[in-house]
């Protein structure tokens, strides 16, 4: 996991009132011992990565836990310091940093994608790419998008918010 997103999610941990939202809905020790072995681990320890996805499943099957972490994304600075991680991590394709950033600094963006997360369906749909992703099955991730946006209203409204803050123009040129 990139350490600058790691970083985006200890400074977001440390927030007290987020913690304490929290607290009854998930172990706080178990969250803070994982981001610690995310933040001094390398990336080839495959045990954290499968406890990372695991707890970040459970966290976003959990209405409470998906929306506070939404809500983060509602924090400037929380939702700058994402885009900067993700900017650091497309330095050689800069039009789809920019757009990624335009995107997210949305508020219609953000709400498409709150409408996309509320979906159980939708979720399912991108823990099984997420599994796929993570068990190096990169294949199947056209189908799985191309079926998202055939069966979910929700799906094809973001992609048309994505499109139009050029997301969509910018990761064609970039997968050229």
């Amino acid at each position: 996991m990139d350490r600058n997103v790691v970083k985006v999610l200890l400074g977001a941990w440390e927030r007290p009132d987020f913690r304490a939202g929290l607290q009854h809905l998930i172990d706080l020790d178990e969250v803070t011992s994982l981001l610690a072995a995310l933040a001094v681990d390398d990336e080839r320890d495959d045990e954290v990565r499968r406890r990372a996805m695991e707890l970040l499943r459970s966290a976003l099957e959990t209405a409470e836990i998906r929306r506070a972490v939404l809500l983060l994304i509602e924090t400037d600075d929380i939702r700058h310091s994402l885009t900067a991680a993700v900017s650091d991590n497309l330095t050689d394709r800069p039009a789809l940093a920019s757009s990624i950033r335009s995107a997210v600094d949305d508020p219609a963006v953000r709400a498409e994608i709150r409408d996309v997360l509320e979906s159980p369906k939708i979720r399912a749909l991108l823990w099984k790419v997420a599994e796929d992703e993570f068990r190096g099955r990169r294949l199947t991730l056209a189908g799985q998008v191309a079926l998202l946006l055939l069966r979910h209203r929700t799906a094809r409204r973001l992609a048309w918010a994505l499109k139009r803050h050029g997301v969509v123009r910018a990761l064609r040129v970039s997968g050229s």
